[in-house]
């Protein structure tokens, strides 16, 4: 009996280490991905405010920092797999869509679509995002670090208050714009007769796309507040079971 117990307080004892192993290193990796989207952020935003200073227009600022914005968001896709695999404990789903929005709203609008590229609007929704993010992964790291400072926790949970509709808006406003575009190149559309007898109408595809914007905005937005009333303001929030 004793050496049966003993084998077993080994084997707790190695599945233990092993689990504290596994944990380092999804912090390491957590704390690197985060730095180097810090990092990715704040070039964006530093190489924003340059070509404004110099060019005096923000006409050709996104094609001026085109490649880095594709490089950074795309690779946002971890975070599904950080998700899927559990080393962040954030629903799959939630991560998912809104990862693939802002790579929709990158690839499939504002780069498939060079007419749209100089508009106010597109401007607005990056200049949301490059402060969000930057503010995003920043909290992130310092979290994991275990060094938060206030400022950082206080813009984490406040400015979305304005940022998110100013972003949401910014959005909707550049697929509003590429509308007439669309419709009349029939970009990423397939017409009947076709050897697959299938039909998909991508101008259609965008309406519905921004129509779905009246449900979800809602429910994410209104969530963040309840994390900011819990993180800021101490507050237990009471979900209820679906």
């Amino acid at each position: 009996m004793a050496s049966t117990e003993e084998d077993g307080s080994v084997e707790e004892k190695e599945n233990n280490n092993k689990k504290r192993t596994k944990s380092a290193i999804a912090v390491a990796w957590l704390t690197f991905y985060n730095i180097a989207m810090t990092a990715g952020w704040l070039v964006l935003a530093i190489a924003m405010m340059r070509f404004y200073i110099q060019k005096g227009t923000h006409k050709g600022l996104y094609k001026s920092i085109a490649r880095t914005l594709k490089f950074f968001q795309t690779i946002a896709l971890v975070e599904v797999v950080h998700c899927a695999i559990g080393i962040v404990r954030t629903s799959v789903i939630v991560t998912g869509v809104q990862v693939c929005s802002r790579i929709f709203m990158v690839w499939f609008i504002t780069n498939s679509i060079k007419q749209i590229q100089n508009e106010e609007s597109v401007i607005l929704f990056l200049a949301v995002w490059t402060f969000t993010e930057i503010t995003r992964y920043s909290f992130y790291t310092f979290n994991l670090l275990n060094h938060l400072p206030y400022f950082i926790k206080w813009a984490r949970y406040n400015m979305f208050i304005i940022m998110y509709p100013l972003g949401v808006a910014g959005e909707l406003l550049t697929i509003y714009t590429a509308l007439p575009y669309v419709r009349k190149t029939g970009m990423l559309s397939v017409r009947l007769p076709n050897k697959y007898n299938v039909s998909f109408d991508y101008y259609y595809f965008l309406v519905i796309v921004m129509l779905s914007y009246i449900p979800l905005f809602p429910q994410l937005y209104f969530h963040m507040l309840r994390q900011r009333r819990k993180v800021l303001l101490g507050e237990i929030i009471v979900e209820k079971d679906e």
